[in-house]
């Protein structure tokens, strides 16, 4: 496995990953109302996609890290400066790339508790708004009622 590839599926990866999980603010609304509304909100299946990405992002690294390993193979020749030099080049990526795999695996459980977390605040929230609702009401515009005009 060539690095380019590697470089064009990490690309791939990353661009596919930045343009699923998106979060807009509630101001910056894209009809440029700003009032936001049901802009800014907590949703299950963006945190379930992050997670599931992370977890492609796993495989990837490791397909990358068993042709990295079978190429390191047919370079090893003993007595050459170069091949104990790119050897221990070889031994600081593959440190590098264990330790990422092993931290992107320990993210997608938290990734998908916090999901949880927003979402089921979020539905706390409006409950909690909605039942104040109920128990406080505004009272009239001073003036009266307007007829409808």
């Amino acid at each position: 496995m060539s690095m380019t590839s590697f470089d064009a599926e990490w690309a791939g990866l990353k661009q596919g990953t930045a343009a699923d999980a998106q979060m807009r603010l509630a101001s910056a609304a894209p009809d440029g109302g700003g009032s936001g509304g049901e802009d800014l909100k907590s949703d299950m299946a963006v945190w379930k996609k992050g997670s599931q990405d992370v977890g492609e992002l796993v495989t990837a690294v490791r397909k990358a890290l068993t042709g990295f390993e079978t190429a390191q193979k047919g370079a090893a020749v003993a007595g050459v400066e170069s091949a104990t030099a790119q050897g221990e080049l070889y031994q600081s990526w593959k440190t590098y790339l264990d330790g990422l795999v092993g931290k992107c695996t320990t993210l997608q459980g938290p990734m998908i508790s916090a999901g949880k977390g927003q979402v089921s605040n979020d539905e706390t929230l409006r409950g909690d708004f909605a039942s104040m609702d109920g128990m406080y009401k505004d009272t009239p515009a001073t003036g009266g009622n307007d007829g409808g005009r």
